[in-house]
């Protein structure tokens, strides 16, 4: 599975001190994902807190769109 990231998504993900590897590595093994409006959202705890990623996903690639601490 392809992994692609949104300028947008990059951003917030430097902001936010994270890495590309703890988002796709919170997106595998999430703690609950939820689907509403066509998007997943991720949740994962990864010790620091609970960060949640907006994505699409299709058959041959996931789009993460946004990423953000709740």
């Amino acid at each position: 599975m392809e992994y692609i990231f949104t300028d947008h998504s990059k951003y917030r993900i430097r902001k936010r001190d994270l890495s590309l590897e703890e988002i796709i590595d919170a997106i595998k093994h999430a703690d609950k994902i939820l689907k509403k409006y066509g998007k997943y959202y991720a949740q994962k705890n990864i010790g620091r807190g609970t960060i949640e990623i907006v994505y699409e996903k299709t058959e041959s690639y996931i789009r993460v769109i946004t990423v953000y601490w709740i």
